[in-house]
């Protein structure tokens, strides 16, 4: 056999060469991680989205936080916060509209795991404490769609329940006459025509003191409300930290709706609630059980400092 002559040699190193370069640049780039289903907070009345938990078999797991590394957050920013970006909003457990992603920015301080977004819905009205959720998974087909204002019966009802459960907790008479609440809502966790009612009450136990009532109540087999899940708090001043007892009436430490959803595509909707803070937000979720409610998800975001 001939050997190659050093010209020959060159050429076919230089073709050689050539195809490399061609099939490098048009070889195709290895795909990302592909996105979890996961579910957000929809807050400040439609204009914020923030991270509650990942949505893996049926269960809640949870994102990066406010507080996590800054690699951490860009990659969950990069992949879930591209602009444009829509997800389901989520109301009444049931598919109502969209939620836009507009901006964000993992760099920036206090909103560090949060996104700008617009909403359109036909059917949500979101503002102030009427809030929702947003995902990328699918909403159950069998959701109910329902969450309204409870009737003036179901609001009398409900009453009485917790003025029984305030002289419960030792709250003295005067003080629960004069009920404030956040919100009541009435809500069709599992579409077969019964309301479940959620609420957020509270009352001045002082000029420095507030008692605070969370609870999720149903209809028991003889047709009346009961609570299937509450819980107490007392606040004073000093425990505040601002300082300042008003900021509570805001808002600030008490336990809201967000929404209801099927995590586990049981028929049965878990209910989402939040809980603000001075330097963050806290997230639970309650699944229905034997006719009790008990917590499935507990998860915070950090924020900053306060």
């Amino acid at each position: 056999m001939k050997r190659m002559t050093p010209l020959l040699l060159a050429l076919v190193a230089a073709c050689t060469l050539a195809v490399t370069l061609v099939s490098a640049q048009t070889a195709k780039p290895k795909p990302g991680p592909k996105a979890l289903p996961v579910v957000f907070a929809v807050l400040n009345d439609g204009k914020i989205v923030e991270p509650i938990g990942y949505l893996e078999k049926g269960k809640l797991a949870p994102t990066v936080d406010g507080a996590s590394e800054a690699p951490k957050l860009a990659a969950f920013n990069r992949q879930y916060y591209k602009p444009a970006t829509t997800y389901r909003l989520i109301f009444g457990g049931a598919d109502a509209g969209t939620i836009t992603i507009k901006s964000s920015d993992p760099k920036a301080e206090c909103i560090a795991n949060t996104a700008q977004v617009t909403f359109a819905s036909t059917r949500a009205k979101l503002k102030g404490n009427v809030m929702g959720l947003a995902t990328n998974a699918a909403a159950s087909a069998k959701a109910s769609g329902v969450r309204r204002l409870p009737t003036v019966a179901e609001r009398t009802e409900i009453e009485v329940l917790v003025r029984a459960e305030l002289a419960k907790q030792k709250v003295a008479e005067s003080a629960a006459k004069d009920l404030k609440y956040h919100n009541l809502t009435s809500l069709d966790v599992d579409n077969d025509g019964t309301i479940e009612q959620v609420g957020t009450f509270w009352v001045d136990t002082g000029t420095t003191s507030r008692a605070l009532l969370f609870f999720i109540a149903f209809k028991n087999s003889d047709g009346k409300y009961t609570f299937g899940h509450t819980d107490f708090r007392n606040i004073e001043q000093k425990d505040v930290m601002s300082r300042d007892i008003k900021d509570v009436d805001t808002g600030v430490y008490h336990e809201r709706l967000l929404d209801v959803f099927d995590i586990d595509n049981d028929g049965v909707a878990e209910v989402f609630t939040y809980i603000q803070s001075f330097e963050g937000a806290g997230f639970n979720a309650y699944k229905r059980a034997a006719g009790k409610w008990t917590n499935v998800f507990e998860g915070s975001n950090y924020h900053c400092g306060y």
